[in-house]
This record gives structure tokens, sequence and C-alpha cells, in this order.
């Protein structure tokens, strides 16, 4: 085999653990955001059990640890993951640290703002797990962010530190319950280059907002159980991102404003986010008239929610997203959004859950 000239190409699988301490992230005083009652089950997960056998596609991909994050402060000049998994996911067009690793990012007290800082190389040949070393400037306390793998299985995760080190919290999200996202594929985070560029991590760190991710690729169909279960979580607001998984307009006709009413009947007063996917100038797939018309369907459900009277439902319309003039630059293949795709999505997001806090100030006035 070829030997890697850049150094920076290489993977060093062995990771010198000499002078370090680990920490489970299940105790104090790490915590992990994004998945179910993580300090009490045995595996990670993002939803209980008993929801795992709505479909074989969920039952799949509801312990994939998508949105998940861990936060704590210390002062070490290193940190060590060293992860077990039971899921691994390989994929010809999403990079395994994405699929299968882990990004750390350094969090301002100041501003709640997060900044990346590098990824924890995986193995590519690595079957139950790995372990990875990022070495950190400066000195004193500084605070971090952890993402886990967007399309793999994770059961445990401890984070060495030099002996002797401070360990402590992490910065905590601005003081509003979590958003959370339902959807397909592109919500669940594929194809982004690292698991901090899916559309919802950038929103989190630009606005330091909490979040909850239950995209599951191919599978959120707007199952009636799955949407009841979802109604009664606590959020602060709730985006519908599951264009893509619905196999034809008929379905979709069937569930979406469905979905609309269930959330709604719970959640009568938080801003209901309505997306449309954002893959709708395609040169090869779909035509855009059946997007247009999909497109239509999810619209309808946002016009009844006007007719009757809700003053908090808004509408992204996803043909809006990928418009820069180079859309052709916005996927890896034609529907996943590659980093660029992700970050227009993110813009539109963001955009919209400003506005939607600035009215709300301003009418608390």
């Amino acid at each position: 085999m070829a030997e890697i000239v850049d150094r920076n190409l290489q993977v060093n699988s062995n990771v010198d653990e000499t002078g370090a301490k680990f920490y489970n992230v299940r105790e104090e005083p790490f915590e992990v955001y994004g998945l179910y009652n993580y300090r009490t089950e045995k595996t990670f997960k993002r939803l209980p059990d008993e929801l795992s056998n709505l479909s074989w596609g969920i039952k799949n991909l509801y312990r994939n640890t998508a949105g998940a994050r861990v936060r704590f402060s210390t002062d070490s000049d290193f940190i060590i993951i060293r992860a077990r998994m039971s899921q691994i996911s390989l994929m010809p067009h999403m990079p395994l640290v994405s699929s299968a690793g882990f990004d750390l990012y350094t969090d301002c007290k100041e501003s709640g703002i997060s900044w990346f800082i590098d990824i924890f190389r995986p193995d590519i040949n690595m079957t139950e797990g790995y372990e990875s070393k990022v070495f950190v400037r400066g000195k004193g306390i500084r605070y971090y962010t952890i993402n886990f793998p967007s399309y793999s299985s994770v059961d445990e995760l401890e984070i060495g530190l030099s002996e002797g080190a401070f360990v402590g919290g992490g910065l905590k999200y601005r003081d509003i319950l979590p958003v959370l996202y339902y959807g397909c594929s592109v919500t669940q985070g594929a194809c982004s280059s690292r698991p901090g560029n899916a559309y919802q991590n950038i929103v989190s760190r630009r606005t330091n907002t909490d979040f909850i991710n239950l995209g599951f690729s191919g599978w959120a169909r707007g199952e009636t159980e799955l949407v009841g279960y979802m109604s009664g979580l606590k959020m602060s607001a709730f985006v519908s991102d599951y264009d893509h998984n619905a196999p034809d307009i008929d379905h979709l006709k069937k569930t979406h404003k469905n979905m609309y009413e269930i959330i709604r009947e719970k959640n009568p007063d938080i801003p209901y986010i309505i997306m449309s996917k954002p893959d709708f100038f395609r040169l090869v797939g779909e035509d855009i008239e059946i997007n247009a018309a999909r497109r239509d369907v999810i619209y309808e459900t946002y016009k009844y929610a006007l007719r009757n009277g809700d003053k908090n439902v808004f509408f992204i319309d996803g043909s809006s997203m990928f418009v820069s003039g180079e859309e052709d630059m916005c996927t890896v293949d034609n529907a996943h959004p590659n980093d660029y795709g992700f970050y227009l999505m993110a813009n539109a997001v963001e955009g919209t859950l400003r506005r939607i806090w600035v009215v709300k100030e301003l009418s608390n006035k």
C-alpha cells in the first residue's frame, strides 16, 4: 500500500492514554442533549423502545444518535473520546466522520456561539467503535460541545482528560425549550461532512438553542403513533420536514394535515414551521411538476391552519432555498445536501425562528 505523504490524512488508531482519566458522559457534570433518558437507558437512543416497532426503518434508526451532543468544561490540554458502538454506517455518499464519527466545538460563555475545533478521526476499519485524541490550544477553563454521529448507534461514550484537570458542567443553552425537528434523511443529517454541519446543528450554534432531531431516513412518514408521542414532548417550536419520506402525493394528503392537528391539539401556542423539500429544481429524478404538486399539498396544511385562525404557523418554501445560481452545488446526489446546502437550509430556518422570537419579544413588552 502506498504511504500517505500528508500526515493530516492519517488516522492513529493507537491512542496514547498516558496521563488520562476517563469519564462516563452519562454521569455528572457532563450533560447530553437530544436523546431519550440518556442517564438511565443502557444504550443511547432517540425514542423509547416501545416505539421502535412502528416500522422496520424506525427500528433500525431510532438508536442512531443524530442531533445528540454532550457538553462540559475543562482546562485539560487534550480530549480523548472512547466510543463503543453497536452499529456503524458506511455510506458511499457521506463521510465516515459524519455518519459514524464525532466532532468538537468550543462554546463562548459570553455570546453562547460555538466554534469548530477538530474532528475525532474514526478508523475506516473499526467494527465496534473507536478512540481518538484531540489536542486543544490555550490555557484556562473552556466550554466544549461534542456532537455524536448522525447515522450510527453509540452504546457508551467516555471522555478522557488529563489527570488533575478541572472537569465541570458545560455551557447552558438559552432559557427556552428545545426546537423539535421531524423528518427525513436530510433531517437526520445526510450528507453533511461532519455531524456539526447538519442544518439543525448550525441553527443551534448560531442561536444558542437546544434541539431534538427526530429525522428518520426514509421512514418518518407521519405515523399517527409517533406523531402522538412527539405531541407530548416539551418543545419551543416544531419543524415539519418529512416531504421526502412520503412515498407519494396521496400519502402526503393523508398524513400532513393530520400531523399538524395532532401536534397542535396538545401544543396550541408553539410556533409550527412547515417545510417542503429544498431539492426542487432537479435535472434527474422527480420532475418539477411532481415537486410542485407535493409542495402544494404541504402549503395547503399551512393555508388550512391560517383559515382556522392559527397565527403561529409558518411556511418555508423549499424551492426558495437552493436558488443562489449554484443549485448544482448544493447536494451530493441531487437529493441530500452537502455542507453548502445545509448552510442555505440553516439560513432559512434560522431566519424564520429569529422573526418568531422578535415578534414574541415585542408582544411581551
